[in-house]
């Protein structure tokens, strides 16, 4: 966000985000469903299910932030907990991003991470958004969305780290930038990141009217990959997943490296700066005004 900077943090303030979660219970174990042996074992978190398949070398991700997968402080940080398992782990060479939520992948940022509460909370928050992205964007793994519900805003941001996207045919999931709709904008990197997947021209329109394509539509304009039935995301990404690991790895990482730095490197430059603007936009008074409104809104519709 182009904004001048009002607020400023000392950098030894903005710590990683997941020192706040060491009380949390990773990589404990079950067997899978209807699974055995080491092979078919999942670990996880409270709001991420990890379910791996050492023998394929492929792991798939499940959300489980019910209702709609937002994706608060403590969901950004066991996604980037379980990643880096993964990634850690040189058994695995590919991740399936889904949702074990019914009818919606990610809804996106949580609106109360951002209304009502402290400008270092504002700030712990955007580090966390920025960490994911930068984990998953530059991941030497290969990275598959299984996009199995709607996929606005954060959500889509996800999806488009991934290195292929594989969308349901459900006229009710549409994906997009939708931020102005809120009366708030996606910071450089979001535009970037949609430049750099759907041209210029096109980010330029959906940035402005917060357009949310579906699922026809999002596969004409190249959002996504793949179109598919609902009951066949998940053995589509699969499919993918086979052709993508045929790739030797070093050539494919190296590969996906040199397009992906320079986008990536925009961001690591201007990391402090996009925290202070990003704080500095929230604490406005109208778009706390803005935020409060819409989330009464959603509180009146569940009521």
């Amino acid at each position: 966000m182009a904004l001048a900077s009002r607020v400023r943090f000392p950098a030894r303030a903005l710590l990683r985000p997941w020192t706040l979660l060491l009380g949390t219970t990773f990589g404990r174990t079950e067997p899978a469903a209807g699974g055995g042996g080491d092979g078919a074992r999942r670990f996880g978190s409270q709001r991420v299910l990890v379910e791996p398949d050492a023998a394929a070398g492929v792991a798939v991700m499940k959300f489980r932030n019910p209702p709609v997968n937002s994706l608060s402080l403590e969901l950004l940080t066991e996604l980037v907990i379980s990643l880096e398992k993964l990634e850690n782990d040189k058994t695995f060479r590919g991740v399936i991003l889904t949702s074990d939520c019914p009818r919606v992948f990610s809804a996106g940022l949580d609106l109360t991470e951002m209304c009502g509460r402290s400008p270092a909370h504002y700030a712990e928050y955007w580090k966390a958004v920025q960490e994911l992205w930068l984990r998953m964007y530059l991941s030497n793994l290969v990275l598959i969305a299984a996009i199995n519900g709607a996929c606005p805003a954060g959500g889509c941001i996800i999806a488009l780290t991934c290195d292929y996207r594989i969308l349901a045919d459900n006229p009710k999931y549409h994906i997009g930038l939708n931020e102005t709709l809120l009366g708030i904008v996606a910071p450089f990197w979001f535009k970037d990141t949609y430049v750099n997947t759907i041209g210029h021209h096109a980010s330029e329109q959906a940035l402005q009217l917060g357009t949310l394509f579906p699922p026809a539509e999002a596969l004409r304009v190249g959002l996504v990959d793949q179109v598919v039935p609902e009951d066949q995301v998940l053995s589509t990404a699969l499919s993918a997943m086979a052709r993508w690991l045929a790739i030797p790895d070093h050539a494919r990482q190296l590969t996906k490296n040199m397009m992906r730095k320079a986008t990536a490197d925009h961001l690591l430059r201007q990391r402090d700066a996009d925290i202070q603007n990003f704080v500095s936009f929230i604490c406005r008074d109208s778009i706390q005004k803005s935020l409060q409104m819409y989330l009464e809104k959603l509180r009146q519709r569940k009521g």
